[in-house]
């Protein structure tokens, strides 16, 4: 409110003062009271909700019959809602004042348990012209504002005049009083100007703002500054496919005039039209009329865009006599629906089924009227869904399976970009008539090939378990044999030093006392050979084994559309197998994981990288430092296997598209950073039974004397961070200075 204003504002309210009842004596407050509405306004809600003292004196505003008492007043500092509730509401114009106290409300703060007298009347105050995006933020909540705008929807609802109000492309809701000899239809499309107070509808539970409306309390606050003139019926018809192009003269409160056949509706307000240019989108104004395919109607309605394709909103319908036209599909290419042609038009389009889907159908306020069916299918190099709305799922479509070669007829409804080319496809089938089965698809499924390769894998499994089982146990019997052959002959020696030498006993217990302790040595020599023995098996075979399954599932996917296009992933599991055999024997009996010279370990990361995502829709991104030289050999054999473990990780279980690996080296310090973009898993689960990938890699890391950091979000995927210290004297594993073997293949 202006200064001036102000003043005269403060001038009208002294004299209704005057004029009327002496202001009543204040109640005796134990804390001074807040006089004014933006002292209660600047409260934060903490403060709003120490119940403070108020005293307002201000005309009010606004109050509507259905508030239940409830009303807004207004001061020369602003204006100030008032929670009257289930007691007796002023009038707007009257000049009250009003004693409560403060509370932090469901949006901004307001005036409970109030006390209210009227002490005169006095005109309401001059509305703020304030802007719509200023408006739509909530700041002049309670305050009397001025909007200009174009009608879009007006019905009357609760004896009180609803009008949706168009204000620079933002839409804003206006109650006003009825005014009579005035139909709601006759102000579409009109510039008016309304004065009112400004309230905010939110979610009180959490105090967020959801729209403004603006409530008019008088008929002269609702001024028709320009009405729509020429009934839109009575203007020339557009062809559909030319709404959205060039006109001279055309402004945007103009209603277009279309005419065509309805070929769809839906239970959300959606109408489909279709004339002999094409077809387009239309949302009825409130309440949507009820229309039937094949119906001739003309309709007007304003333009707007949404996807960068033109539709009519807010539209009103007339039906035309005359019997139903068929509606007949038009069958078209998937190449002209890619280059936006054919939106809004009931066509016809062949494809494979690739996956179906259900779901419940629900209007806005959440209320289940029905299912909908979904398809996935593909056609000539396009994925696209086709969605079916019925009370329930059809029985004879739920029977379809998967593959099946099937034609459907609906409506186009597509998005395209700026460019006009298409970015998604939606089908919207009218009934499950539309849908036929051209092909069935064959016995030999993707499905049933999977299956096979789980039962391979599963016996795979179950051979390399028992293989390991017997393993150790020829191990441990081997051990056994030893413990007691060499038990044997220190008995033996002990026997026969005794019976020769008895005056040297305190020597030959002495060296019996160090054959124990090389014995001990030796024992956890053997313990630490078996669990090395059983890392590297997984570091190796299963790595490999993982690798043949992705190339299989390559295979598989590829083997429908061109079944030559396989032979390449099958041959690459082939070698991955060959590959599997030599590592498991390698793994047995050799104790070392190589003896070249010329070892080079970003290469042997980059290679393991590339093999592992080959073929695969998995995108690498690998980048590595020139390593030192004189790296030892067992920090590069057991960074190698953590790297390897962790990629076979995530080509196993991660469902990633794209992996990072970062093997970096500081004067002191190496580092290997892997991280994809896969579905993550949850932090401290138990591992399941029989997978020690997690474990080995700690292991490894552990007798480098390094540490093993893993991070993963379910849905956000996983990072691998490892850091091995290096000294110039060349690393000293913890296991190698205890006297244990440090490396191992």
């Amino acid at each position: 409110m202006s200064a001036g204003n102000r003043s005269t504002f403060l001038v009208v309210l002294l004299a209704a003062v005057l004029s009327g009842l002496p202001l009543p004596a204040p109640a005796a407050e134990t804390r001074a009271s807040l006089t004014d509405a933006a002292s209660i306004l600047a409260l934060s809600g903490e403060q709003a909700g120490q119940s403070l003292p108020v005293t307002v004196t201000g005309v009010v505003t606004a109050a509507e019959p259905d508030w239940n008492g409830q009303f807004f007043v207004q001061d020369p500092t602003g204006g100030i809602f008032v929670e009257n509730l289930h007691r007796p509401a002023p009038s707007p114009g009257d000049v009250v004042t009003v004693e409560g106290v403060t509370h932090p409300g469901a949006f901004a703060p307001i005036i409970s348990a109030p006390r209210w007298s009227q002490i005169g009347r006095a005109p309401l105050p001059e509305p703020k012209q304030v802007p719509i995006e200023d408006l739509k933020t909530g700041t002049e909540d309670s305050q009397r504002v001025e909007v200009t705008g174009v009608v879009r929807t007006a019905r009357i609802e609760n004896d009180r005049l609803l009008l949706d109000l168009s204000v620079l492309g933002n839409r804003l809701q206006v109650r006003a009083r009825t005014m009579a000899g005035v139909p709601p239809e006759s102000l579409v499309a009109a510039r008016v100007r309304v004065r009112g107070t400004a309230a905010t509808h939110y979610i009180g539970a959490l105090r967020h703002l959801t729209s403004v409306a603006v409530y008019v309390p008088r008929e002269e606050d609702f001024t028709v500054l320009e009405a729509e003139g020429l009934n839109p019926f009575d203007d020339e018809v557009i062809p559909v496919n030319s709404v959205a192009q060039y006109r001279r003269g055309r402004r945007a409160e103009q209603r277009v005039h279309v005419r065509g056949v309805v070929t769809f509706q839906d239970d959300q307000g959606e109408i489909y039209l279709q004339d002999d240019s094409g077809g387009i989108r239309t949302e009825a104004a409130h309440p949507p009329v009820r229309l039937v395919p094949g119906d001739h109607v003309e309709a007007a309605g304003f333009i707007e865009y949404e996807g960068h394709l033109p539709l009519l909103r807010d539209a009103v319908f007339r039906r035309i006599d005359g019997p139903r036209a068929p509606v007949a599909p038009k069958v078209v290419t998937l190449a002209e629906i890619v280059r936006g042609q054919h939106h809004g038009e009931f066509v016809t389009l062949r494809g494979l089924i690739l996956d179906r889907s259900t779901r419940p159908d629900t209007r806005p306020d959440g209320r289940q009227i029905g299912v909908v069916t979904r398809w996935l299918v593909q056609g000539d190099g396009l994925v696209f869904t086709v969605d079916l709305a019925g009370d329930t799922e059809d029985a004879r479509l739920a029977d379809i399976p998967t593959g099946s070669l099937v034609e459907v007829d609906g409506l186009c409804a597509a998005s395209v970009n700026a460019t006009g080319k298409l970015t998604s496809l939606r089908l919207l089938q009218p009934s499950p008539d539309s849908m036929r089965v051209l092909k069935q698809p064959s016995w030999f499924t993707a499905a049933r090939l999977l299956a096979g390769l789980g039962v391979v894998s599963v016996v795979l499994v179950v051979a390399v378990a028992w293989l390991l089982t017997v393993a150790r146990k020829n191990a441990t019997l081997r051990r056994v044999v030893r413990e007691l052959e060499h038990a044997q002959q220190e008995l033996q020696v002990a026997h026969d030093t005794l019976e020769e030498k008895v005056a040297e006993r305190s020597a030959q217990l002495q060296i019996e006392m160090t054959a124990r302790k090389t014995s001990e040595l030796q024992f956890k020599g053997v313990l630490a050979e078996r669990t090395r023995l059983a890392r590297d098996l997984h570091d190796t075979l299963e790595q490999t084994l993982a690798g043949i399954a992705l190339r299989l599932n390559a295979a598989a996917k590829v083997a429908r559309r061109d079944p030559g296009a396989s032979d390449e992933h099958l041959q690459l599991a082939r070698n991955w197998l060959h590959q599997s055999q030599v590592d498991l024997r390698r793994s047995i009996w050799d104790l070392r994981s190589r003896e070249l010279e010329q070892f080079d370990l970003a290469g042997a990361l980059w290679r393991t990288a590339e093999q592992m995502t080959e073929g695969t829709e998995l995108k690498l991104d690998f980048q590595a430092d020139p390593p030192p030289p004189g790296l030892p050999e067992v920090v590069e054999e057991n960074v190698l296997r953590i790297g390897q473990e962790a990629l076979t990780n995530i080509g196993k279980h991660a469902r990633a598209n794209r992996v990072t690996i970062r093997l970096t080296f500081e004067p002191h310090l190496l580092r290997l950073h892997i991280e994809d973009n896969g579905v993550g898993f949850i932090q401290g689960s138990t591992p399941a039974e029989g997978h020690f990938g997690l474990m080995g890699m700690g292991e490894r890391a552990k007798r480098l004397a390094g540490r093993i950091t893993i991070q993963s979000v379910p849905g956000r995927g996983t990072t691998l961070r490892l850091e091995i210290p290096l000294e110039s004297s060349g690393v000293v594993p913890v296991a190698e200075a205890a006297g244990t073997p440090a490396s191992s293949t």
